[in-house]
């Protein structure tokens, strides 16, 4: 069984409109997956938003209990993490170097085999020597830099905006772009996955 921890800052909006979805596509879809979430900025025992459980209800779904705060042992238990924004996604990476290969962020995993993904290992390669070279005193040559602008310039957002304090009408945007990259995501696992999913680079 796939096991799937989805993280966004206080698990009270996103990541709880999102752990809700995935486990009923998932369920609809006859995918053996178990679901969690946390937040990176948070403390346990939170409830979820109002607006965000009323979006829920409206689509028939339960709304996941209260809030857990992210700590190594949610880490651990997760063959794929899921991040509704970058940041969330650097701040895993940064407290768990050894999560990198399985963090993604919800919008980059549903376009996994897309062309534009390729522009994101390019990216990342140029950045990671952009960093390397900034430590020793140096910097890219200006074709590497020009290369790396034009590439962030082609990458599409890969947040999702936290609808924290907005009206109802954002947390259904919200939770509609959420579940527009969970359909994505659930079409591509397989019927009973083995976890093979969630250790891809």
């Amino acid at each position: 069984m796939l096991r799937i921890l989805i993280v966004c800052t206080g698990n009270t909006c996103r990541s709880p409109m999102a752990h809700a979805m995935l486990a009923d596509l998932a369920a609809r879809g006859g995918k053996s997956i178990e679901v969690r979430s946390a937040g990176v900025a948070t403390m346990n025992g939170l409830p979820a938003s109002p607006h965000a459980a009323t979006a829920l209800r409206k689509r028939n779904l339960d709304v996941p209990g209260t809030s857990t705060s992210l700590t190594a042992n949610e880490v651990r238990w997760a063959d794929l993490i899921l991040t509704l924004s970058t940041s969330h996604k650097r701040a895993i990476v940064q407290s768990y170097p050894d999560a990198i290969a399985k963090t993604h962020t919800l919008k980059e995993y549903a376009l996994r085999g897309d062309p534009v993904m390729d522009d994101v290992a390019e990216a990342e390669r140029l950045y990671s020597e952009w960093q390397v070279r900034q430590a020793l005193g140096q910097q890219l040559s200006a074709e590497e830099q020009a290369r790396l602008f034009e590439l962030q310039r082609r990458i599409p957002n890969f947040d999702i905006a936290d609808p924290f304090g907005g009206s109802l009408s954002l947390y259904e945007q919200c939770a509609d772009e959420i579940e527009d990259a969970l359909l994505s995501i659930v079409e591509k696992l397989e019927p009973d996955d083995s976890g093979s999913n969630g250790r891809e680079g």
